[in-house]
């Protein structure tokens, strides 16, 4: 059976682990899957590390430890890299937030829908039976208008959500996005939270198919401030969208052929060559782009 490998991205937030952390082992047991949580530890200043290591004594936790808060984007980049490493093709990615705010409950309907055939699927609060509660107006309001921006300048097949980081991925596309890709992968990694969109950017561009679940957002549950300053993600989007459709020399110039390479080869008897092998995976140059 695949193992499950949990991504925690976490900057103090030593109460909601103690409640979010066992959630996940219920959910897991229930599922009679194999998982592993692997929590990264942005420079907590309060309590996280001592309950990470804790936790570690009752539950299959991994802990990698950043001494200096380094945001968002170092914290997923590094998790995604370290889980890619030791995952096998067939294994499963989910990356949730470690606030409590995103309930493990929707795991279940994650991996039943990667069964379905989809490389990737969100959590998604404009889904029919969406929602989310505890959100201000503006906070709504803000939301609602980021992702209208983003459908209208990203659009991509599958996708009415692509601010919540709760998602599954096929372990298989995210090794395969970071030999492409390499170290830009996730490449904005210092403007806010745009990281959440660039990971669907790039696995787009690879031609991966999405597709969503309904989820409701209990914003009322989070036992820690936000760390989102909008002002940096803000800026973030601006500056993705420019990389994404510079027409010059922005990705889907740059990686124009590649859905179709990429296809091509995990449809040839030619498979993706596991990450920690070693080996290039066989994809076009950048210059043949």
């Amino acid at each position: 059976m695949t193992k499950v490998h949990v991504i925690l991205p976490a900057f103090n937030e030593q109460n909601a682990l103690q409640i979010l952390v066992p959630k996940i082992d219920a959910v897991m047991r229930d599922l009679g899957r194999p998982y592993r949580v692997v929590a990264v530890d942005d420079g907590s200043t309060d309590g996280t590390a001592m309950v990470l290591q804790g936790l570690s004594t009752s539950y299959p936790i991994e802990v990698i430890t950043h001494r200096i808060n380094r945001g968002l984007g170092e914290t997923i980049r590094d998790g995604f890299e370290f889980v890619a490493e030791s995952a096998a093709r067939d294994d499963v990615i989910i990356r949730l937030d470690s606030d409590d705010t995103h309930d493990p409950a929707f795991m279940a309907s994650l991996l039943t829908r990667l069964d379905d055939g989809y490389d990737v699927v969100g959590t998604s609060r404009f889904q029919p039976g969406g929602g989310q509660t505890g959100v201000s107006f503006r906070r709504a309001f803000i939301s609602r208008c980021a992702n209208l921006f983003m459908r209208v300048f990203f659009h991509m097949p599958g996708i009415k959500d692509y601010s919540c980081g709760f998602r599954a991925y096929r372990a298989s596309v995210v090794q395969d996005a970071l030999r492409i890709f390499k170290n830009d992968f996730i490449q904005l990694r210092g403007v806010g939270f745009t990281c959440t969109l660039e990971k669907l950017a790039k696995l787009h561009l690879m031609g991966c198919h999405f597709s969503e679940v309904p989820f409701i957002l209990h914003y009322g549950q989070k036992a820690s401030e936000s760390k989102m300053v909008t002002s940096v993600t803000t800026v973030g989007y601006f500056l993705l969208l420019f990389l994404y459709r510079c027409p010059f020399y922005g990705w889907r110039t740059q990686f124009r052929r590649l859905a179709d390479r990429y296809r091509a080869e995990r449809e040839s008897s030619a498979r993706s060559i596991p990450l920690r092998d070693g080996r290039d995976l066989v994809v076009p140059s950048q210059s043949s782009l």
